[in-house]
């Protein structure tokens, strides 16, 4: 029963104040031993494959359906790989595979962790914003960006392995879907994502520190794509559960 629990089961809804997300490129051999024998990498030109790192400002998460009231505000820091599935039916989807989640409230560690296969764990996590620069960082984590959103022609960094803006996009957009992968079963869980008013814009990057990138050993990340989005209605549909393999 506790086990089944961790499944997603049931919808779930929020608004994003706002979501920072960058997006790391490394080659692909570095996160392959990262992810289960069910999913694929989402490479790009079969070379670089994807570590999203989202900072995430959230209002009202409940269960969908309930009042705005019985919801929580909380702030999360997740990291997740890009990668596909291919369900039994033959659809091949694109989605996130989780790393790590961390949040500024003990209540969304404990719930989160009861509900979902996420990992989260409790940090100090401080955000300010001042004339278009914001800074988000903890001492706890060995976290820091800085990063400036005012301007809106921002190109992509400077080692992107993107061409443009355009091409960044297009790749490293939202991805609906997140998956888990129980071995023990051999079940894969499928959580939908939908969203509305999905209007991002690219940020420049000032400075960052992400010291989980390096408890995973993984080298010289390089900086493929950053961009915010804000206002966001969103909600997740109820988990659902397939049979992988043999």
């Amino acid at each position: 029963m506790l086990r089944s629990l961790k499944n997603h089961p049931f919808a779930v809804e929020a608004f994003f104040e706002s979501s920072l997300v960058l997006t790391f490129a490394f080659p692909k051999r570095q996160l392959q031993n990262l992810i289960p024998d069910c999913l694929e990498l989402d490479t790009f030109e079969d070379t670089w494959a994807f570590v999203a790192v989202a900072m995430v400002q959230t209002k009202h998460l409940r269960p969908k359906g309930f009042p705005k009231f019985m919801g929580n505000d909380f702030f999360l820091i997740g990291y997740r790989i890009f990668v596909k599935y291919t369900t039994n039916a033959g659809k091949r989807l694109r989605g996130l595979y989780i790393l790590k989640s961390e949040t500024d409230k003990r209540k969304m560690a404990f719930f989160g962790n009861m509900f979902t296969h996420y990992h989260y764990s409790k940090i100090d996590i401080h955000r300010k914003e001042n004339n278009g620069l914001v800074e988000i960082r903890s001492s706890k984590s060995g976290f820091k960006i800085r990063a400036d959103i005012s301007n809106k022609n921002v190109v992509v960094p400077e080692h992107s392995p993107f061409s443009d803006w355009k091409e960044a996009r297009r790749f490293a957009g939202p991805l609906p879907f997140t998956f888990t992968y129980q071995p023990q079963r051999k079940e894969v869980l499928i959580i939908e994502g939908v969203r509305q008013n999905w209007k991002p814009r690219p940020v420049a990057i000032l400075d960052y520190q992400v010291a989980f990138l390096d408890t995973l050993k993984l080298k010289s990340p390089v900086l493929a794509n950053a961009f915010i989005i804000e206002n966001i209605p969103y909600y997740w549909k109820k988990g659902k559960k397939e049979r992988w393999g043999s």
